[in-house]
């Protein structure tokens, strides 16, 4: 079985959702509180492309106010969406669930149950 990973923010509804998802079907899901534990940018290329995205954009709070503050919304460099990322994670959208090669934003809980099987 492929480990399920979740990048989680408990204070998150829609993060504890999903999570609580995982463990009522008995999956022992490694947890990673992205607030704490900052991906790297290789890493969010990844997950950008585990979950098909096409820009960082994708990937984004753009409801955030560091979006706004930043002025994110015209930003077309790749490098620097990600770098925003980095320096501020409650941008990134979530919770991911990553199971092997797939991964899914975990809105609405669905997408979760149909990663999951």
């Amino acid at each position: 079985m492929n480990t399920i990973i979740i990048w989680h923010n408990p204070r998150c509804s829609k993060s504890r959702d999903s999570f609580k998802l995982l463990e009522e079907k008995g999956i022992d899901a490694t947890v990673v509180n992205y607030l704490d534990e900052v991906p790297t940018k290789e890493e969010i290329k990844n997950i950008l492309t585990l979950l098909g995205m096409g820009s960082a954009q994708e990937l984004m709070r753009t409801k955030e106010t560091i979006y706004k503050e930043l002025n994110l919304k015209d930003e077309t460099s790749e490098d620097k969406l990600i770098e925003a990322m980095i320096h501020h994670p409650k941008l990134i959208e979530r919770p991911i669930v990553i199971k092997g090669n797939r991964a899914v934003i975990g809105r609405p809980i669905e997408k979760v149950m149909a990663l999951i099987g």
